[in-house]
């Protein structure tokens, strides 16, 4: 199982200002994210478990969850996570117009701004599709997409004792920015076997920063 797609180690040779691939390589920090949330079935003990080790993540919201869940996204702040930008309907950006895709991004960073009072948010697009048309965009604008460089594959249906052999035996290097989901159990159930682990182990966790490098 390839946990470091090929695609995004290409999109490394972009410039971190438009496309970030790897957090900072300084240090043993590792960067977990969710995508999907925030959900309020999976997110509430995610976060518990992340405040009982003292990590700080970045969580990509979708702008349809974001409405219904606000108190979620508040907790999200309050606990001191990155909020980020994964769309509003969470539908690929592959067969959209260009005037809908922008209107997608910015309609979710109008919902997160009151959260945060950001006018702009980190984002990462829905099933990692931009688009030529997106990225020039964000290059004239001067945003930038985050993608990722460890693909934890915990959107695979499979038990968790698999997920964390796999995850165990191939763990997140310093400056990974490790890709998880919060729209179910999985991402949870392996962290609190493996966080423990990887702490004690003298690995740290951080969130992405909100600012363009």
């Amino acid at each position: 199982m390839n946990m470091r797609p090929r695609k995004n180690q290409l999109l490394s040779f972009l410039p971190d200002a438009l496309v970030q691939t790897n957090g900072s390589r300084d240090g043993l920090a590792r960067y977990l994210t969710f995508d999907d949330g925030p959900d309020p079935t999976y997110t509430p003990p995610l976060l518990d478990l992340l405040a009982k080790h003292g990590v700080k993540a970045s969580f990509f919201l979708v702008g349809q969850k974001i409405e219904r869940h606000p108190q979620l996204v508040e907790r999200i702040v309050a606990d001191g996570h990155m909020l980020g930008n994964h769309s509003y309907s969470h539908w690929s950006f592959k067969h959209m117009t260009t005037r809908k895709k922008i209107s997608e991004i910015h309609s979710t960073d109008a919902l997160l701004s009151a959260f945060d009072g950001r006018l702009q948010h980190r984002m990462r697009p829905p099933h990692g599709y931009v688009g030529a048309d997106i990225l020039c965009y964000f290059a004239m604008h001067r945003r930038s997409f985050v993608y990722w460089s460890y693909d934890s594959l915990d959107y695979q249906d499979r038990p968790t004792h698999e997920m964390v052999a796999r995850l165990r035996a191939d763990p997140p290097l310093p400056g990974d920015i490790v890709l998880m989901h919060d729209d179910s159990k999985r991402a949870h159930d392996a962290l609190s076997v493996l966080l423990p682990e990887w702490l004690l182990n003298g690995h740290s966790f951080r969130a992405l920063s909100q600012d363009v490098r």
